[in-house]
């Protein structure tokens, strides 16, 4: 459903956003970068099917250099998700650090940031739910939340 009007996503206390993604750098070694890209469908059901362990939402982009960005109920339910010896996320780092380790074909990378009240704003006209927005509470961005120095500073702005 889209929104005609101006939202804004709200989240109680912290969270972590979680930027991960894989670059295709020879495109010939489909044997190198398939496995890397086909890991992650399997991740995203798994947390899916298992909300306590702490995936909120997710979007995906895919191009030479394939980008998701995942919010998480906290730093240590992704912690927790990204060493657990029975997820899938294990099994499939310890497979690309065999096949594919540093030689270059396919890189990976991530990023990963502590969200505090108060450290972060979003807006969205015209949209769906969407990032934030899917992961948190959608509101009308209305009196002290429709500027980005109102929304960072709790509507008191």
């Amino acid at each position: 459903m889209v929104h005609p009007e101006r939202m804004t996503a709200r989240m109680d206390g912290e969270f972590a956003v979680f930027l991960i993604g894989m670059r295709v750098n020879r495109l010939w070694a489909v044997h190198q970068w398939l496995p890397v890209a086909a890991a992650m469908p399997r991740m995203l059901r798994e947390l899916y099917a298992r909300p306590e362990l702490g995936l909120l939402s997710h979007e995906m982009w895919f191009s030479r250099t394939a980008v998701l960005v995942q919010y998480w109920r906290s730093l240590d339910a992704l912690l927790a998700y990204a060493t657990a010896r029975d997820s899938a996320h294990l099994p499939a780092w310890q497979a690309f650090n065999r096949a594919v380790g540093v030689d270059g074909r396919v890189g990976i990378w991530h990023e990963t940031y502590l969200a505090r009240p108060g450290s972060y704003e979003n807006v969205y006209v015209n949209m769906p739910a969407f990032g934030l927005g899917k992961a948190g509470t959608l509101v009308p961005a209305r009196a002290g939340w429709q500027s980005a120095r109102g929304r960072l500073h709790g509507g008191e702005g």
